[in-house]
């Protein structure tokens, strides 16, 4: 309850002040980093469509030949 009427009293100036204090201690990726990790992401997630198609793929034609539909 406390820390609820602390916030109430902290002023928008001040608040401003911590929220650009805060900002400073984070350590943001470099270019390099950011290229990285998007082309692992594109990687991923071009590895799992793959993956799931496969299955898919798998059970529908394991579907159709236990109910003998389909070509």
């Amino acid at each position: 309850m406390m820390a609820d009427a602390d916030m109430a009293k902290t002023n928008p100036a001040e608040f401003l002040r911590e929220v650009r204090r805060e900002v400073a201690k984070v350590t943001w990726p470099t270019r390099k980093e950011t290229l990285v990790s998007t082309a692992m992401v594109f990687v991923m997630v071009t590895l799992a469509a793959i993956f799931f198609l496969a299955v898919d793929q798998i059970l529908g034609f394991g579907i159709r030949l236990i109910l003998g539909i389909g070509g």
